[in-house]
């Protein structure tokens, strides 16, 4: 195994080994799992600090010629969709919205990718310039990023005092008519005493909101497991405001468990990814703004797959390494187990 530099701290690039994987096109693994769900970081570049994903100082800067480009990822998209069976496709980052050929990558990206959505993951910064041409472009669904709505604490938390502008980000979505616009929003002990305002605000604005337990991807490593926030701390803590009821998943790989917010009609989602893993019903393949394929969110192995499309590989010869990056994705995060290792790259540098 050779350790490639990635401007990041130590994630591997080899050759998977695809022994004893049967003869299907689509991505399984070892485990009988099949992933449909494909996410696409397009920078590690991000205008926000948050302090669950980046240092103070930002993450190391991906020279340009070492992202993949537009083109690059619709390729990829069309492999994906046509030769592997996924379904579904998120743009992350980083700030995908700090990508200037963003809209080019959706409109490439949709003319290639017939009947799969189209998603992008942002902070929403920016987003009320550009919502209306990455509609026009083939996006189909939207997440923004929001943990509190108090401004002061918004900028600690970010290191930015930015939350005007992430607010003009998500009226512009809301104006332009995105259903469901989801909001994400980490769980964190800081934020814990602001979640019920925010519930509050998202029923008020009529997005849905989705809580997402902290995992350890934070760059300054300060996540704790004995210290952090658990879903069912989140509902007690919500309970002096709302009441929150039947919990259900409406479908198995989705990670988000739905809550009736005082029975109903509204509900807010729990994303218990520490204490309830999804693991072995995930369905995710990842690429890395270098063109590299993550098999696992907490797995630091990479397929690289950029040098074989500017060396010339045919898609058949990309499909096959991308299958066998798949079928040696280990089973789980582990995060419950002695001896757990975080990744070597963060949330910001994976992508979310």
């Amino acid at each position: 195994m050779t350790s490639i530099d990635l401007g990041m701290p130590g994630a591997r690039r080899e050759t998977p080994d695809a022994t004893g994987r049967p003869d299907t096109a689509q991505l399984v693994d070892r485990f009988g799992r099949v992933a449909r769900d494909l996410r696409i970081s397009l920078t590690s570049a991000c205008s926000l600090r948050c302090t669950y994903c980046m240092p103070a100082q930002g993450l190391p800067v991906v020279p340009r010629d070492e992202l993949l480009t537009a083109e690059e990822i619709a390729r990829l998209v069309q492999i994906g969709v046509r030769d592997l069976g996924v379904r579904d496709i998120r743009f992350t980052g980083g700030e995908p919205l700090l990508r200037p050929d963003l809209v080019e990558i959706v409109e490439r990206s949709a003319r290639v990718a017939a009947g799969a959505s189209l998603a992008l993951t942002t902070n929403g910064i920016g987003l009320e310039k550009r919502i209306d041409a990455l509609l026009a472009a083939g996006l189909t669904r939207l997440n923004i990023s929001l943990d509190t709505v108090d401004r002061d604490h918004f900028a600690r938390l970010t290191r930015r005092d930015r939350l005007p502008a992430v607010m003009r980000g998500i009226d512009a979505a809301r104006r332009a008519g995105i259903s469901p616009l989801k909001i994400n929003a980490v769980l964190m002990r800081d934020t814990l005493d602001g979640a019920a305002d925010l519930v509050g605000w998202a029923l008020e604005h009529g997005v849905e909101l989705r809580f997402i337990e902290q995992m350890p991807l934070d760059a300054d490593e300060a996540w704790v497991r004995n210290n952090m926030v658990e879903a069912a701390e989140l509902v007690a803590a919500l309970a002096p405001r709302f009441t929150l009821s039947h919990p259900h998943r409406d479908d198995p790989h989705a990670p988000a468990e739905t809550w009736l917010v005082d029975g109903g009609p509204h509900s807010i989602g729990i994303i218990a990814s520490v204490t309830r893993s999804f693991c072995e019903a995930c369905d995710r393949t990842r690429l890395t703004a270098e063109g590299t394929v993550r098999s696992c969110l907490f797995g630091d192995d990479e397929t690289d797959l950029r040098g074989m499309l500017r060396s010339g590989a045919s898609d058949r010869e990309l499909a096959d390494r991308w299958r066998a990056a798949m079928w040696t994705k280990q089973s789980g995060h582990g995060m419950s187990l002695e001896g757990f290792r975080r990744p070597a790259r963060t949330m910001g540098a994976i992508g979310g």
